[in-house]
């Protein structure tokens, strides 16, 4: 199976969680785990609503247990073209509100897209310099959008692209409006590309809710397709997908309940 331009066997597994509690909790465990058991790792995690449960359980188990984050990096997976770090609505803010600032992380332990930059290949440049510097990512955690993208990688994309400016689906478009305070033109999104994703040592992909039940079912059992991006984790070697019973409704196996 090739993978980031080496021959690995692709491991996925699938959990499926009663409620969505039970998912944000076993998520927060899994980055609690990595960040345990590696002290310098090189985390990756995705924003939106679907993960904010999770963070809010990490962030509270790191404090109350103490955990020295000062070796941990944090690295981007994707932000929005042209919207200031000041935007409640960015990925910037998002992360700072729901994790660095609660945790504390200093700057320099933080990587992000410039959403506001005027030279956006520099962008993308400097974010493969620096993966490559840190030795790619340790823990990735991903959403996946109602047409199947990770990150900012639409249907359509190449397997093969490091970072890079995606033209942003009109689906995504109008499904981000709702970060935002008021209507927002959305067109392109900086992202880590799919070959960073496949990189990374461990994967972890999570959804819940109904909206996103076709396209589990989609990304799981049916042929790996650019159409679906979301479908490239059945040949990442350490991939899981962390799913809630709703989310997981339409897979011919959901009696993979954790």
């Amino acid at each position: 199976m090739y993978v980031g331009g080496k021959l690995r066997e692709p491991i996925m597994i699938t959990r499926i969680y009663e409620d969505y509690r039970r998912l944000s909790t076993n998520t927060a465990r899994e980055i609690m785990r990595v960040v345990l058991e590696k002290p310098d790792a090189v985390l990756c995690l995705a924003t939106g609503e679907t993960p904010l449960g999770a963070y809010a359980e990490f962030v509270r188990q790191a404090k109350m247990q103490r955990i020295d984050i000062s070796g941990i990096r944090f690295v981007a997976l994707d932000e929005w073209v042209g919207i200031p770090p000041s935007n409640p609505g960015s990925c910037h803010y998002f992360l700072h509100r729901h994790l660095f600032q609660p945790l504390q992380v200093e700057p320099r332990q933080i990587h992000l897209f410039d959403g506001m930059a005027t030279d956006l290949q520099d962008v993308c440049t400097r974010m493969d310099a620096h993966l490559s510097e840190l030795g790619g990512i340790d823990f990735l955690l991903v959403g996946i959008g109602v047409n199947g993208h990770i990150g900012f990688n639409e249907p359509g994309v190449s397997f093969d692209r490091s970072a890079h400016v995606a033209e942003l689906a009109p689906e995504t478009r109008a499904t981000a409006q709702k970060y935002f305070q008021g209507e927002t033109v959305l067109e392109k999104g900086f992202t880590l590309g799919i070959r960073q994703i496949m990189d990374a040592r461990t994967v972890i992909l999570m959804a819940n809710g109904a909206r996103k039940t076709d396209i589990i079912q989609a990304a799981i059992e049916q042929p790996v397709s650019e159409s679906v991006p979301a479908s490239v984790l059945q040949q990442h070697p350490n991939s899981l997908f962390f799913l809630d019973a709703v989310a997981a409704a339409q897979l011919q196996d959901s009696s993979r309940k954790a």
